[in-house]
């Protein structure tokens, strides 16, 4: 099958997953072609199978404001596809529509919603109405978690059946290490609703008990702030900012535990690739989170109570035994309900459905 995908190149959930998916369905002998505006942060497999599209977006005097979803959706008309499978609601539901019209029709579309595409949407009625349009000129819409399933609806008057096809994790490329340091790592776009800054009083807390480093991955607007507060509570020599790290599992391998301070998660994937590591979680009840995580690998917290996720975290870096047994069993459930070659082929499955429909409809003409 042709199969298009269209993400975003960042750091985020969105853009992680559809490359990660781009790598799995070129392995699986499908043609693959992604769409962004640069190379993707994750590394792209190499090879005849998979060929990675720049959107190229014109600058002309008179557009003071370059569309980036017009042209997102010419890239894609350009490149003959059988579905193409769109991630972030907002614009790329939108664009989508547009390539199908473009390519006259035959082109299927799938959205997949991620969290924060359609929390932003969902508060600003200038983006909500052209999301809902999106959605529901796609010939089919998915959803991360079971939590943004239910947002979505709640937010929206989408008549659309949303599927729930969960996030996935490549465990045989994200392994488990023998040692265990005493380092918490949080993994961020250091945006507000990321809350990065409650990570850093969350190690505050931790070194009272015991001793305790923490590792920053990412990067953000909220970066200064969060270097300042480091600095005022007097733990700057024991926070280290990595910046953006397209090798995470080699960050997390060892680690005490990932550290999770959102607001909102549509679904977790810094929480899952940790827990593929052998890596126990401490995190905050931030929505889809909960469904990756269980008792047995993970501690919860309110968002915002950094005293309960301190006291996890501390409770963890100094039980290495418990910080091993939390581990493998999160470890076993990322194995038994997310690894890639789980999850991958509910993906396929849908897109044959899709599809399908397509060729009945033709046939019926």
């Amino acid at each position: 099958m042709k199969i298009g995908l269209l993400c975003y190149p960042t750091s985020g959930g969105s853009g992680v997953i559809a490359s990660e998916l781009g790598r799995a369905l070129a392995a699986r002998g499908h043609d693959v072609h992604l769409f962004s505006y640069r190379p993707p942060f994750r590394s792209l497999p190499t090879g005849e199978r998979f060929r990675w599209h720049e959107i190229t977006i014109p600058q002309y005097p008179l557009f003071e404001y370059p569309s980036y979803g017009m042209a997102a959706a010419c890239r894609i008309a350009e490149v003959p596809l059988d579905l193409l499978h769109v991630h972030y609601a907002y614009p790329h539901a939108v664009s989508a529509f547009l390539a199908k019209e473009m390519s006259g029709q035959k082109l299927r579309t799938v959205t997949t919603l991620h969290g924060t595409d359609i929390l932003l949407a969902g508060q600003d009625a200038s983006f909500a109405r052209a999301t809902r349009f999106g959605l529901e000129r796609s010939d089919a819409v998915t959803a991360v978690s079971r939590f943004l399933r239910e947002k979505t609806l709640s937010w929206f008057e989408c008549s659309r059946p949303i599927e729930v096809v969960p996030d996935f994790v490549d465990t045989r490329r994200f392994g488990v290490s023998d040692r265990r340091s005493r380092t918490l790592v949080h993994v961020s776009n250091f945006r507000p609703v990321k809350r990065t800054a409650d990570a850093v009083r969350v190690l505050y807390l931790v070194r009272k008990r015991c001793e305790a480093r923490l590792l920053l991955l990412g990067a953000g607007p909220e970066e200064p702030a969060v270097r300042e507060l480091a600095a005022r509570l007097g733990v700057a020599k024991h926070v280290s900012f990595a910046g953006e790290d397209p090798d995470v599992a080699r960050r997390l391998r060892g680690a005490a535990c990932l550290l999770s301070t959102s607001e909102f998660e549509g679904f977790g994937m810094a929480p899952l690739e940790a827990m593929a590591c052998g890596v126990p979680v401490v995190a905050t009840r931030s929505g889809g989170v909960e469904e990756v995580v269980s008792e047995a690998c993970a501690r919860l917290a309110d968002v915002g109570d950094v005293e309960t996720l301190a006291a996890g975290a501390a409770e963890v870096v100094d039980d290495p035994a418990l910080g091993r047994r939390m581990g493998e069993a999160g470890r076993r459930r990322a194995e038994e309900l997310f690894d890639a070659d789980r999850v991958v082929p509910q993906y396929e499955a849908l897109y044959e459905r899709v599809c399908g429909a397509r060729h009945a409809q033709d046939s019926s003409v």
